[in-house]
This record gives structure tokens, sequence and C-alpha cells, in this order.
């Protein structure tokens, strides 16, 4: 090795001891004849110092020396003076007097400082990532990755998994997102895909008998960037388990995710075992799949209370089979015109048509709504949702979804301004029973699976064959925690002759289904386990439970919030004869 010491480790222990030290000028001070630089690598900082009475020569390369380039350097550990010492520092009760120097490497001015926590343009970061990686902030990132990942392997290796690595390039399935294709040079005309997820592959295993596997999984879809998903590619802790039922897996994911938000965060799980909530409840009580539990704001169903009134919003909306609901807000009645006036556009972006409220104030209500409504019928309300003076009611009418998500916005940014969003909690909870089927987003009046094609319908092939497809229950499942949805999961469907008439209902032929999913019908017919599990996304974890602002700081080189790689220069274009080799002609709007 060309150093004895990293520059974190020094202590009074080692004072008298002669070192050599290797790393780069984290920044350089003169005081007085006398250079000091704060050298740095990944494990800390170290001050050195240049005297020229103990070297002139090493005090006159050190005058040459600037921000970032790499040293070798060689002296003896001294105490620092009292008034020197440095408690933000592991290292900050010695300094290293140099009397050798040996310059490394050189550096050009580099384009944004690297020794100071400055906000910089994400654009310039990711073009120059390779200095952006030097901030200690980042590389502690990446080590608690490493670390984390390294407890998820020893907790699943205890447990008896297996860890398998899934290939690469599979083929295309409609798994919700667009693949990412890759193009065969020795099949003309034919393509790969990248995985969306191991889904098939790790349902084969449980087929193969393997009976519990797991992996850190690389997934890719051709997805627009969003705030908790890097583009193009991330990565899940995939895991699926034979024999088993729905609460198996939570039994087997619980205790770990305690432990990591526990270990790599500062907030306490509020609860354990983690509550588990339909889909159901959780949309009507909470306006969202995926709530925010850290604070108590409930939405309320009045339909059957205003159903008659002579206010004509709520009334038109019962007699179109939609509904009423309420949300109440304690002490939300400080809420200024302004604030209100937003939130009524956040509603709108929901599909609603406005937000209609009432103001509780010590001796009456106060809102547009009560010439309308009549003061019996508002006090009837304001006593239904248990609301006090001070508090806002805000009321939504429409469709059942509508509302459910409307005021889910509502309630979820009101909990923001009321600052009710404890940093130190964690509030994880398991979102059960989500519906089978669901209108097509695409092609009006056409049932689609509402999500994971493979899941076990609740009730089996006989719920398939008697119930109204919007009426049949999924054994499928999320895990959502402050807020985001950090996994989905299933028992899956293992019977060809489900999965069959389940594909059909959602308008997919027999034929259609084997040209598909053949594989998974062939294996299924020689003998195929009950089975289950889910994928929890490792960097959306890590972001949702130390509340870092941008996912993409947890990777190493990512993509910014345009899909590109701005270091690399990708996506790029690529040599006529590379596309002529895998027979491709480009048909480009000029």
């Amino acid at each position: 090795m060309l150093r004895t010491n990293t520059c974190g480790e020094l202590t009074k222990k080692q004072v008298g001891k002669k070192v050599t030290l290797c790393g780069w000028v984290n920044s350089r001070r003169d005081h007085g004849g006398i250079i000091f630089i704060d050298l740095r690598d990944r494990y800390g900082l170290t001050q050195i110092k240049f005297d020229p009475k103990i070297s002139q020569k090493a005090w006159d390369e050190a005058d040459k020396v600037r921000s970032e380039w790499v040293l070798k350097v060689s002296g003896d550990v001294l105490a620092r003076p009292k008034d020197m010492i440095n408690p933000k520092m592991a290292t900050g009760e010695v300094e290293v007097a140099i009397s050798e120097i040996e310059i490394l490497s050189r550096s050009k001015t580099p384009p944004f400082e690297i020794d100071q926590d400055k906000n910089v343009n994400e654009e310039l970061r990711l073009k120059y990532r390779f200095l952006d990686l030097r901030k200690p902030k980042l590389q502690e990132m990446l080590k608690i990755r490493d670390l984390m990942i390294r407890d998820i392997r020893a907790y699943f290796h205890k447990h008896d998994f297996i860890e398998v690595q899934t290939p690469i390039l599979a083929s295309s399935s409609p798994e919700g997102a667009r693949d990412f294709l890759v193009p065969s040079r020795i099949y003309p005309g034919k393509f790969y895909a990248l995985p969306q997820a191991p889904q098939q592959f790790k349902q084969l295993l449980m087929v193969a008998g393997l009976d519990r596997y797991f992996q850190i999984a690389p997934c890719f879809r051709d997805e627009d960037p969003r705030l908790d998903r890097h583009y193009g590619e991330f990565y899940q802790l995939d895991m699926e388990m034979s024999f088993v039922t729905q609460e198996d897996i939570f039994k087997i994911q619980e205790p770990l995710l305690s432990e990591l938000t526990e270990k790599y965060s500062s907030k306490k799980v509020m609860w354990k075992p983690f509550p588990r909530i339909s889909w159901h409840e959780a949309m009507t009580k909470y306006g969202s799949d995926k709530p925010d539990l850290r604070f108590d704001l409930e939405i309320l169903p009045i339909t059957e209370l205003v159903k008659d009134c002579g206010f004509a919003v709520f009334s038109d909306a019962v007699k179109n089979k939609g509904v009423v609901h309420a949300l109440k807000i304690d002490d939300g009645g400080k809420f200024s015109r302004k604030e209100i006036d937003e939130l009524t556009e956040l509603a709108k972006s929901k599909g609603a048509k406005g937000l209609a409220y009432i103001i509780v104030k010590d001796k009456e209500l106060q809102s547009p709504l009560i010439k309308f409504l009549g003061d019996t019928l508002a006090q009837k309300i304001v006593k239904e949702v248990k609301a006090k003076a001070g508090d806002i009611i805000f009321f939504g009418a429409d469709d059942w979804k509508t509302v459910c998500e409307s005021l889910g916005a509502v309630r979820n940014e009101c909990g923001k301004k009321l600052g009710l969003k404890d940093p130190n909690k964690a509030a994880w909870l398991w979102i059960t029973d989500f519906p089978m089927y669901a209108y097509s987003e695409i092609e009006e009046g056409k049932i689609d699976f509402a999500h994971n094609p493979f899941s076990m319908p609740q009730g089996g092939l006989e719920s398939l064959e008697t119930k109204n497809p919007l009426d049949i229950l999924a054994y499928q499942y999320d895990l959502a925690l402050n807020g985001f949805e950090l996994t989905s999961g299933a028992i899956r469907n293992h019977d060809p002759k489900i999965m069959y008439k389940a594909f059909e209902i959602a308008g997919y032929s027999k034929d259609d289904v084997d040209k598909r999913f053949g594989h998974m019908i062939r294996a299924f017919e020689y003998g195929a386990p009950p089975h289950g599990g889910n994928a929890p996304g490792i960097d959306r974890l890590l972001m949702a439970i130390n509340d870092w602002n941008s996912i993409r700081d947890i990777y190493a080189f990512p993509k910014n919030g345009q899909g590109l790689d701005v270091m690399l220069g990708a996506p790029s274009e690529v040599e006529p004869k590379q596309l002529k080799e895998l027979h491709i002609k480009l048909d480009l709007d000029e």
C-alpha cells in the first residue's frame, strides 16, 4: 500500500508515530508562513501542515498545490494545541507535520466547489458525476445502500432463502409499462426485452421446487421519470415463497423492514405488526391507496345525511349514483383565503369540480353553503364529523373514485401545511384486497386487469364465473410508508384453468395467452405449488426512510430528470454499420 493510514482514523493514540497518507486536497490555507491542508479520502479528513522549519523542500512543493490535487505525504502525528482542536472532525485532535510530499496527480479547477455544501445545478453535477461523488454526503449514501443490501442478504439467507440471478435478456410482456427492447443480430426482426421485473422467472423457480427465492434484482421500465423512481432502471428486493398465504409473506417482510427503518434512519416504526387495511377502506378513509398514517385526518361518508338536501351539487351527485364525503381538518379554520383557493385547485387537478367548505367558529358557521343547506343540516354535519371551533370541513360530491382521490390530495396537503408529517415516525401499513379488474384507461368500456395479471382471484374459478368482474378482489397487496408505495405483491395464480378464465375476462383469447405465456401454462401443468411474494424497491425505501430529496442521488451514475446520461451522452446515435448488422432501418422525421 502507498499509505499506512487512511485520512479518517488518526487519533491521539498515534501521536509521535510516523505515518503516510494519500488523498485529495480538500482545502488549503496559509497562516504565517505555514501551509495547512485538509487531506480527504472516503474515510474522512486529516489536517496536515507544512512548516519550512521541518522541511523546506516539502513546503516548496506544497506551495504549488491546489484543490483536488492528489498527494502522498509522510510525517509525524502531533497533538493539536487545545485552542485548535476541531470537535467536528474524527481526527480533530491531531495533525500531521509533513516531511515528505509526492504529487501523484494534478487537477484542473473543478466546475463547482467540492469542499462546500452548496446548491449546484443538477445538470452540471451529473455531467461531472465523478467529481460530485467525491462529496462525503453522496459517498455516505452509497455506503448506507451497500450496508443495507448486506443486511438484506444476511436476513434472507438466515431464513433459508436462495439467491438466484434471473435473466436480463427476456421476452416482452404486458406488465404495465413500456419495455426496453434489444434487437437480435442472430434472429433478424426479433427482439429481447429487458425485464420490468423477474415476475415470471421467480414463479417458474417455485414450480422448479426452490421454495424460497430472493434477489437484489435490476428492473427496467421505459416510463417517465418521477420523484420516487429513477428513469429506466431501478433495483428491488425480489422474493417469492411456496406453500404460503399472504400473511406468511407479511411475517417475513415486516421484521426486516422494521429493522432496516430503525437502523438506517432516525425514524421509529409506529406499529408492529403493521396494520392491514383493505384497498376500498384506504381509498374511502384516506383518499389514497398509499396513505400517510402519521396523522389521523379521516374522510367520512355523509351521503345518507345529505341525499335529500336542497343543495343541487350534493343531491345531484347522489342521484347519479355518486357520493358525498367530508374531510374535517383540525385547526384548519386558520387557513387563509389564498390557501383554501390553492386546495381547491388541487382538488380540481384530481377531477373535482370544486371544493366546498364550512369553517366552524365559536358561535357560528362560516360558509357560502349555509344558505343552501340550512343551518339545521349544517349543524348536523358538524356534529356528524365531530368538528369543533377552529376546524374546517371540506366536501367532495361526485363519483366515488373522484371524491376519494380529490379529498385524499387535500388531506395530504393539509397534513403538510399543518406540520403533521412527523419526520421521526415510520407509518408502515399493508393495503390488501385490491380489485382484480377495472375499466381500461385506454379503451372506453373495456374491462382490463387493475394490477398484476398473475394474481390469484379471491374465490378462484367460481368467482370468475359467477361475479361481476368489477366486484372480484385479488389476493394482492401493497406496502406503503408515509405516503410512498414501497412494494406490490400477490399470491399468484398457479392454475391454468383459472389463468385462462382470468385473461378471457380481460379480452385475451386462449391463443393470446398461449402465445404470450405458453411457458407459464406449460410449467403450471406439471405440478405448481401455491406461491406468492413481493418486491420492495431498495432505492425508494432508502429515499422514503431518510426523507432524501432525490432518488437520483442514491445511484452512483444516474440519469437526469429527462432520462439522459449527461456524463456519457446516452442515449446516442450509433454507426450505420451497427444498424445494418441488426437489420434495422430508421424512419425519423427530418
